[in-house]
C-alpha cells in the first residue's frame, strides 16, 4: 500500500507543477461533458468516497458505500469554483489518502465493501486503491 500511497503523492505533484498551470479551467464543453473544473471536481469527489472506504475498511466490513458521480458533480456546482480552491481541496484528501494507505494495517488489506450500484460487488481495499489511482490517472490524461 505504501507504493498506491507513494504514486498518489507523485501523481498530484506532478499534476500540480506540471500541467494545472497550462489547463484552460474556463472550457466549455460540447454534448453534456463534464468541463475541465468539473473533472477535478469529480477526482475530489471520488478522493472523498475512496477516503471513506478505507477508512471504514481497517474496522468494518461488508459495508455498501456507492458513488453517484453526475449527481455528485452537479450538486457541488463544479463550474463555478475556484479552480485555486479547488485543486487545493483535491491535493488535501489525496494527502489523507496518501496518509492512511502509507499505515494502512496489513491484516485489513483484504477487507471488503460493497461498492456496486446495482447488485453486491465486494471489492477488496488492495483492489480499491489501485482502482483509485488507475482512474485518477485516467482523469489527469484527459486534463493534458
Amino acid at each position: 500500500m505504501i507504493d498506491i500511497a507513494l504514486q498518489i503523492n507523485n501523481e498530484v505533484d506532478t499534476f500540480l507543477n506540471s500541467t494545472s498551470p497550462k489547463i484552460n479551467w474556463d472550457n466549455i464543453p460540447e454534448n453534456g461533458k463534464w468541463s475541465n473544473k468539473e473533472i477535478i471536481g469529480h477526482l475530489t469527489d471520488s478522493a472523498h468516497v475512496n477516503l471513506q472506504r478505507f477508512v471504514r475498511c481497517t474496522y468494518e466490513d461488508g459495508f455498501k458505500l456507492i458513488y453517484y458521480q453526475d449527481e455528485w458533480v452537479k450538486a457541488q456546482h463544479y463550474k463555478g469554483a475556484d479552480v485555486a480552491e479547488l485543486l487545493q481541496l483535491w491535493k488535501l484528501v489525496n494527502r489523507q489518502i496518501a496518509r492512511i494507505l502509507t499505515n494502512y494495517p496489513n491484516d485489513r488489506i483484504s477487507a471488503t465493501c460493497d461498492t456496486s450500484r446495482e447488485g453486491v460487488t465486494f471489492n477488496t481495499v488492495e483492489f480499491l486503491a489501485n482502482d483509485y489511482l488507475a482512474h485518477m490517472q485516467h482523469h489527469l490524461n484527459q486534463l493534458k
